[in-house]
């Protein structure tokens, strides 16, 4: 297995931390500043207790209790007002860490889903949906346990292990080495053990993203599932991808939950240590190197010291607690950088379609208001405008297509579709048929040959315009959550109820809409699954209707429905293609009888084209489908 290692990536990190200054360039810097405040109000009271232990001791040999309170009272005042500070800014920074952790969440999920709509159709073929949605739930959230967890806490505890070892060396230079000592003790455990934690928390991540995507699979194909009896070995694939997930899991917490009690019994140790050498030295009378001058150690030194030394221990402590988190927020925020960095889809096209109006001599004006009539309009290099109208006249010329290198799908393919004309493609599954419908919408791109729309090269057309003018019915049926007149309306979004359930009467579907409980506003959920499946197909055929297109293409369309449904959706259908380019692709021949162009595709080759009555004459293949010599399939 040449599998490679996950690995922590720091520029995901770096990126994540420049979103935030990015997002928020005031509040963020004025939380940092309110966290380092806490943290530093936090460190100086050894300082308070020195002068209180020295003035106690001096109280001792003097009994001057006046002078000592005069002395004692205005810290304690300084440290209780500082003290209140601090609380305040503990206060000010938590609330604004919580506005900045849901924000940050917030603008980056819209940047990621931004990207992901300008994502081309390749990426969702060859990419797991539920591993996609992994990166808006696991990978979001390992973002989140950065943002409000471990940033504040490092800044909190960095700053107090700086100002501590700035107090310890004023108090003590001696001291303070041999604390170094034992602290490099400590990175070195977690080097070694938050360094096998990374690796397993990136993992991890990975592994939590693919059952996601497993269950998501599952959940989708349940039905499939059922009819074939296959739950036992969904179940047994499963216990595979979770088991993975739980090693993947266990390791990395395994790793995690040991570094905390190493490094705190270091710091345990550490601290006896460092008590026994203090006593020795104040026994001894040894002298104690500081910024204080060069003198004997006190007690009223080593008090507060060994107090610092449990507080920097502590604080190293919780520096090495947040590299899981750290580790795995750059793991999620690598797989979500990685999708917004997907290529997005090209679209150099720059002819528009607008609303046109069309005098009695044929002459094109561009207008503002809905005619029902469009064009094309075309700026030329000098400068110049010029306005083809809308006709539907599709040609393809000697397309080449292959969607991996290594194997080609169409080879020399040409069709001719003139304005108004039917035009059928039969073969069996994989010819190529729908492929030349994803050709003609630009979900893929050519690789040899021409598409020209109305006389125009459809690279020169942009994307938008294009499948604005395109209307579709696939084989697989997407409704969304919301109303079916919402469903129909998805079609044109300035639809009027009016024009919706026309549109719903052409295509056949009002009569069982209007027998739902709530009619046009019968709400439908998880893809329309309180519709049987020729139910959702004839909304789909409806949401084409609405749109009013001068090109439909029917892409199985009638595949789901029964007999006598298609009979009915036929004749609403005969009625939306009057006037309308139409391709077809369908199985059933008697769907495509009266086109009046009907191709014969034999692994990505056109092999016969011509009416139904030409073909039959010719005795060739289609002759064949339709006296059932052979199957399609």
């Amino acid at each position: 297995m040449n599998e490679k290692k996950p690995a922590f990536d720091a520029k995901a990190l770096k990126r994540i931390i420049k979103l935030l200054f990015e997002f928020y360039p005031v509040m963020f810097p004025a939380t940092i500043v309110c966290i380092i405040f806490s943290a530093v109000t936090a460190s100086i009271p050894a300082l308070f207790i020195q002068k209180v232990i020295a003035v106690i001791e001096k109280w001792v040999e003097t009994r001057d209790w006046i002078a000592a309170k005069a002395e004692i009272v205005p810290m304690l005042l300084i440290l209780c007002v500082l003290y209140v500070l601090s609380i305040l800014s503990v206060f000010i920074y938590t609330r604004l860490m919580a506005v900045i952790t849901q924000g940050y969440l917030s603008k980056l999920r819209c940047k990621m889903f931004d990207s992901m709509q300008n994502l081309p159709i390749k990426y969702f073929d060859t990419n797991k949906h539920g591993d996609i949605m992994s990166h808006y739930t696991n990978d979001i959230d390992a973002i989140r346990e950065l943002i409000s967890q471990s940033i504040p806490a490092l800044i909190n505890s960095l700053t107090i292990v700086l100002a501590v070892l700035a107090i310890m060396l004023y108090f003590s230079v001696w001291l303070t080495v041999i604390v170094l000592v034992g602290v490099f003790f400590m990175l070195l455990v977690s080097k070694k053990v938050g360094g096998g934690s990374a690796k397993y928390f990136v993992k991890n991540q990975i592994s939590m993203g693919k059952a996601e995507g497993f269950v998501q699979e599952m959940m989708n194909g349940q039905k499939v599932i059922k009819v074939f009896c296959h739950e036992k070995e969904c179940m047994d694939e499963f216990d595979n991808v979770n088991e993975a997930l739980c090693n993947d899991c266990r390791k990395a917490h395994a790793y995690a939950n040991v570094l905390g009690p190493i490094i705190q019994n270091i710091g345990n140790v550490l601290y006896v240590i460092m008590a026994m050498i203090g006593g020795l030295f104040i026994i001894l009378k040894v002298k104690n190197l500081s910024f204080m001058g060069y003198a004997t150690l006190e007690i009223s030194v080593l008090v507060p010291f060994l107090n610092m030394v449990k507080q920097f221990t502590g604080n190293v402590n919780q520096l090495s607690q947040q590299i899981n988190l750290i580790v795995m927020a750059a793991a999620g925020g690598s797989r979500i950088f990685s999708l917004m960095d997907e290529e997005p889809e090209s679209d150099d096209g720059y002819v528009t379609l607008v609303n046109a109006e069309i005098d009695e001599n044929g002459n094109v004006k561009e207008t503002d208001k809905r005619t029902g009539k469009w064009a094309w309009k075309h700026p030329h290099g000098d400068g110049t405008t010029t306005y083809t109208p809308l006709r539907g006249d599709v040609r393809m010329v000697n397309v080449d297509f292959s969607y991996k290198a290594d194997k080609q799908i169409l080879y020399d393919v040409s069709v001719y579709a003139e304005p108004g004309q039917k035009v059928a493609f039969v073969g069996a599954t994989g010819a190529g048929k729908t492929t030349i419908t994803n050709l003609i919408n630009r979900f893929y791109d050519i690789e040899d040959g021409k598409i020209r729309y109305d006389g125009i090269n459809i690279n020169k057309i942009r994307k938008s315009d294009l499948r604005r003018s395109l209307g579709i019915v696939l084989q697989d049926t997407n409704l969304f959550t919301g109303t079916v007149i919402d469903n129909i309306r998805y079609g044109r979004l300035d639809a009027t109820d009016i024009e919706c359930m026309k549109a719903a009467e052409l295509a056949g579907a009002d009569d069982f809409i209007t027998r739902l409980p709530n009619g046009y506003n019968t709400e439908l959920t998880n893809n329309g699954s309180n519709l049987s499946q020729g139910q959702r197909q004839l909304i789909a055929i409806a949401r084409a209707a609405v749109a009013d297109p001068p090109v439909m293409i029917l892409d199985e369309a009638t595949s789901s429905i029964d007999t006598r449904t298609e009979a009915i959706v036929q004749r609403g259908m005969d009625k939306l293609m009057e006037g309308r380019t139409v391709f077809v692709i369908a199985h059933r021949l008697s769907t495509v009888m009266n086109s009046d162009i009907i191709m014969v595709l034999d692994h990505g080759r056109i092999i016969e084209k011509g009416s139904h009555q030409k073909l039959i004459e010719e005795k060739g293949t289609y002759y064949q489908l339709y006296t059932g010599a052979f199957e399609l399939e």
